[in-house]
């Protein structure tokens, strides 16, 4: 796909959360029956629970860690706790879901006070099981300079 084209430099998900990389694998996030796509408007009432988040892929011995922030908080004009950790899920098996994973921060839903929010799925392929400790804080949380996420990213999807 086209540079310009793509859904994550059009919504400066590259630039603002991620370097740019390639995909490696399959990344589905859904809030109920309502699938999360690139650039999908959802509603703050749509995703008050925690999303089901499946892995594609074919090999139960490659783990990943799972990130979702907010680069927009507290407002998409002044993101100055620019990014906030919303959830993070290590060691999860390849072919399953973030519910197999051991959960690291626990989920907490989106509440945008002001403006329309990015929210931003990012999946770590991890080069093995390893500890993960919580941040002190959720905001200004940094997905690119996080230094236990450093193996490749496998995927992102975000939503706005």
């Amino acid at each position: 796909m086209p540079r310009e084209r793509d859904p994550l430099v059009r919504g400066r998900v590259i630039g603002d959360v991620l370097d740019s990389f390639t995909k490696s694998i399959n990344l589905s996030v859904s809030y109920d029956d309502t699938e999360v796509s690139n650039g999908r408007d959802l509603k703050p009432s749509q995703v008050v629970n925690q999303p089901r988040v499946g892995i594609g892929g074919d090999d139960l011995r490659t783990f990943h860690t799972l990130v979702m922030v907010d680069p927009d908080a507290p407002s998409p004009s002044d993101p100055n706790l620019r990014e906030y950790l919303h959830w993070l899920v290590t060691d999860i098996p390849e072919t399953t879901g973030a519910q197999f994973g051991q959960e690291i921060v626990c989920y907490e839903s989106p509440r945008p006070t002001i403006g329309i929010h990015r929210m931003v799925f990012v999946l770590f392929r991890q080069l093995g099981r390893k500890t993960v400790y919580a941040p002190a804080w959720r905001q200004n949380f940094n997905t690119k300079l996080c230094g236990a996420l450093q193996p490749r990213i496998s995927s992102s999807r975000s939503l706005f």
